[in-house]
């Protein structure tokens, strides 16, 4: 039966040519997704945000297919649909507020502030140094495959490759039950680092493609304005949201306020122009640290907890959805095929290098789990948010030329990293056991 309702979404979008509303295409994407999930869940296994881009890999990849043989029209058609979903408005402007709200809600703030040296650094110099080392790489990189980059564009890739994305890790390491103490370095980092890589893409972008002159002073400023004055403004948020539910105990008004506080303090945080998604990360995590445990009955922690998980599957399932469909509009040749290819080993080898430096100095007065390095190497993957802020770019060659790869690499990060974590996660969880058992010895 549920194939034979994809069946007949897919069918249907072929057949119209394009011409849906957009409630109709959010409509047909959403049910495609549970139809996925469902069936993922009664036969395979697999995370569930993995399945459902996999799926829409796979059937973008029988539609390109298709339309070498002749039959272009349901590749077409599909195509102009996805075109009236602006991939980078919808997160980046949309969904990206309650995602990162949901996923830091249920984050244990005292887990952060155990490793709050480490997530700093991370966080911060680390994207900082990511960001210089890619651009650099990538520069050299590109001629071989007969494209030209600016480094200035080299420099905007490795802004938007270097955070590691807070949707993907959190929907990942929910979906594996990956320890607390392992998960906490992703969790944080990835949580704050988005930030720090949206004021360099920002910033980058500015000098790109405005003609001013890039400064210290000016990246300082909006460097403040936009990361600490959203994580300020997210603090407030927070704030005022505990004084609105203090006096209440009915937990269909306090969900309500919760998603208040979320949509339109998002909205005011760009009024503000201050980071909206720092904002979303500090004011999840008061609420769902002080708030939680100063005025909230159990019956409400369970029942907010239940809606934002809902929220937060429901617009996971979505979100990589999209991410499989976006292969119908790239224009990949063979030459930007194997460029992507080659990018990958170069994201994931300074990947190491920016977490294996700060680590080794840590390591001197911290105890970690085996494998720390690698598993905080493996698993930063990249997602939405990372093909959300190329398509951002103008329409020019180098763009598609930077989508490429940056699509490359998020595909094989989601698809091969992230079915290959559980074994990681399980041979480290394996070997402190042993570890233990030999210290009783």
């Amino acid at each position: 039966m549920l194939f034979l309702i994809v069946y007949v979404i897919i069918a249907k979008i072929c057949s119209s040519g394009g011409k849906m509303s957009l409630f109709s295409i959010l409509a047909a994407m959403l049910t495609f997704a549970v139809a996925v999930a469902y069936i993922n869940y009664r036969t395979i296994r697999l995370p569930a945000v993995i399945a459902i881009m996999a799926a829409s890999l796979a059937l973008s990849l029988m539609l390109i297919i298709a339309g070498k043989f002749g039959l272009v029209q349901s590749k077409n058609a599909l195509a102009l649909v996805l075109v009236k979903v602006d991939f980078h408005e919808l997160l980046i402007n949309g969904m990206l507020s309650f995602l990162l709200f949901a996923g830091a809600l249920n984050i244990d703030i005292s887990h952060l502030q155990a490793r709050k040296w480490e997530i700093s650094l991370l966080a911060s110099l680390g994207t900082v140094v990511s960001t210089a080392l890619v651009a650099i790489l990538v520069y050299y990189l590109v001629p071989l495959f007969g494209f030209h980059l600016a480094f200035i564009y080299c420099l905007l890739f490795g802004a938007l490759i270097s955070p590691t994305d807070p949707i993907a890790v959190l929907a990942l390491f929910k979906s594996l039950n990956a320890p607390r103490q392992m998960s906490v370095f992703l969790e944080g980092e990835s949580l704050f680092n988005d930030g720090v890589g949206i004021v360099i893409f920002l910033s980058l972008y500015q000098l790109a493609f405005s003609g001013e002159a890039l400064t210290f002073t000016s990246v300082s400023v909006l460097f403040l304005q936009q990361a600490v004055g959203g994580m300020v403004y997210g603090a407030a948020l927070g704030f005022l949201t505990y004084f609105l539910l203090k006096p209440i105990d009915d937990h269909k008004i306090e969900i309500l306020v919760t998603l208040a506080i979320v949509s339109g303090g998002y909205a005011f945080a760009e009024w503000l122009h201050v980071s909206g998604p720092l904002a979303m990360v500090v004011a999840g995590l008061f609420i769902g640290n002080q708030g939680r445990y100063f005025y909230m009955s159990k019956k409400t922690r369970e029942s907010l907890d239940t809606f934002w998980e809902v929220v937060d599957e429901v617009l996971n399932a979505v979100l990589f959805l999209l991410i499989g469909l976006e292969l119908l509009i790239l224009d990949v040749h063979w030459a930007g095929l194997l460029l992507g290819l080659a990018v990958i080993p170069l994201v994931l080898v300074v990947r190491w290098l920016c977490v294996a430096t700060p680590m080794a100095f840590f390591k001197r007065h911290q105890e970690y789990s085996p494998y720390m390095i690698y598993i905080l190497t493996w698993g930063g993957l990249r997602g939405g948010l990372a093909v959300a802020l190329a398509l951002a770019l103008p329409a020019m060659a180098e763009r598609d030329v930077i989508l490429t790869m940056t699509y490359a690499v998020v595909v094989f990060s989601i698809l091969v990293q992230g079915l290959t974590m559980k074994p990681l996660l399980r041979k480290s969880l394996a070997m402190k056991q042993s570890q233990a058992e030999k210290e009783q010895i």
